[in-house]
């Protein structure tokens, strides 16, 4: 059956366009591969789930922070207090970090740094809170509130809440007011250079920047974490990714001031199923190539998702000037409501006070099919493939789209953009094009399209990366 639709699909390209016999091979070749491929979500590692620290631990330590002096009214700095615990925990085989339920514990900018015994369990039921004054905040920790590093097989896990208590970054950024000098701020929770970590049921809010960054680490599962802040709160991004591998979200549910999701350079084998996204601006890949940088995005799945009154729904945004590949990326079964640009493929992004500089050089984008996605957009180009002159956006796949815009007709805007599309695709995209005049266009098509293929690719090399840290760029 399936292999039947394919063979039928392909026939159809041929009449249409006296396509020669090697393109529809092609053809053949990359509907496979997008169709295929797909994320190992276990990739051989072992997971461990614990239930509340309340229920019997089997053999369980507790290292409750109360136990180390922490006083939890909001007020007094318990940070040293976290810290001996932390130091307890870690080197403590099967132990349990308990940050207790009912209390606020004011906390500063930390480091919690492994490597530590097996199989740590961090359970979070209260609130840590950071403090709320900028001019106040260690200098040392320029980007970071809580950062843990260096972790392996540990599961992150309860009910409570990391309050960034972030107002007050928020009304000194410059793209609140342009007369404010423009700085970074901390992220809240930071996964960095780590393995195994699983990160279940929390709340992060209100981050002073970003909110929940995994950095330069591989197999890291998120599920049921709600991210929170303003529509207006500037650079609050929800989850960032970089620099990682193997990294699955799912159950999420995301509204900030910034992408709901962004994954940028040395990126690959990211899943995403079953989110929630808004406000915000949306789920993002990049952006990448700033300052003639290399940023490479490989083998990203979107599943599931339902995003709203956010400005941008799926996303790729890259800088003129940059180099290497985002090519690989599916995004699928995704339902739009009050979206300003549901689909967007932007390679002349640029996030700066003053005009970006005309450069020919770009990040080379390819092979992203967007399947089964709906809903309604703010602006007429519900769909927007702007890119590079010089290196086109090549092998872009249509299928199953509709988006309406309620007191207007949809329309889709196309730059040097190449592909096709098949089933129904509204608004009709006809504007993509091949240079070779390889590539067709079935236009609202009626196809059947039930079918899927199991058989799975390799992640391809990876990004040079030539920055350690996460920055965000303000304005």
């Amino acid at each position: 059956m399936e292999k039947l639709f394919i063979i039928t699909l392909l026939g159809l390209l041929i009449v249409a366009n006296g396509v020669a016999e090697n393109m529809a091979y092609n053809n053949f070749a990359l509907l496979e591969e997008l169709e295929s491929f797909e994320i190992d979500e276990e990739d051989g590692v072992e997971f461990f789930d614990m239930p509340s620290w309340t229920s019997e631990r089997g053999g369980k330590v507790l290292v409750n922070v109360d136990s180390f002096g922490a006083v939890g009214d909001g007020i007094s700095d318990d940070t040293q207090a976290f810290v001996k615990a932390w130091d307890t925990a870690c080197t403590t085989p099967k132990s349990v970090l308990l940050v207790p339920s009912g209390r606020r514990y004011l906390v500063n900018a930390t480091r919690f740094t492994g490597p530590c015994e097996d199989r740590l369990v961090i359970q979070i039921d209260g609130t840590i809170v950071a403090p709320d004054e900028p001019e106040n905040w260690d200098p040392r920790f320029g980007r970071q509130w809580l950062d843990f590093s260096k972790l392996n097989g540990v599961l992150f896990q309860g009910n409570g809440v990391i309050d960034g208590s972030g107002r007050k970054w928020w009304e000194s950024s410059c793209k609140k007011n342009k007369t404010n000098p423009c700085r970074g701020a901390p992220t809240a929770l930071t996964i960095d250079s780590s393995s195994a970590v699983k990160v279940t049921g929390l709340t992060i809010k209100n981050s002073q920047q970003m909110h929940f960054a995994i950095s330069k680490s591989a197999s890291v599962r998120i599920s049921k974490v709600s991210v929170s802040a303003p529509g207006d709160s500037p650079n609050t991004d929800g989850i960032h990714i970089t620099a990682s591998t193997n990294v699955v979200l799912e159950d999420c549910k995301i509204g900030t001031g910034d992408d709901c999701v962004s994954i940028v350079s040395g990126s690959s084998g990211i899943k995403m199923k079953r989110l929630y996204c808004g406000p915000g601006h949306g789920i993002s890949i990049g952006s990448l190539g700033k300052d003639n940088s290399t940023g490479i995005v490989t083998k990203v799945v979107l599943d599931t998702a339902f995003i709203r009154d956010a400005s941008n729904g799926v996303r790729i945004k890259t800088w003129q000037g940059g180099n290497g590949y985002v090519r690989g990326v599916r995004f699928e079964n995704v339902r739009m409501e009050n979206v300003d640009n549901p689909i967007i493929i932007d390679q002349f992004y640029c996030d700066s006070p003053k005009s970006c500089q005309n450069q020919t050089s770009a990040v080379k984008i390819s092979e992203i099919m967007y399947r089964n996605i709906s809903g309604t957009t703010n602006s007429a180009k519900a769909m927007k493939f702007a890119c590079s002159d010089t290196v086109p956006c090549s092998n872009i796949v249509l299928s199953n789209i509709n988006l309406e815009k309620e007191d207007g007709t949809a329309e889709t805007y196309c730059n040097s953009a190449e592909g096709f599309g098949y089933g129904f695709v509204h608004p009709s995209a006809d504007c993509l094009t091949s240079h070779e005049k390889n590539y067709s266009f079935i236009d609202q098509t009626e196809i059947a399209q039930d079918y899927s293929i199991n058989d799975e690719t390799e992640i391809v090399e990876q990004a040079d990366l030539n920055s350690d840290r996460i920055v965000h760029t303000e304005l």
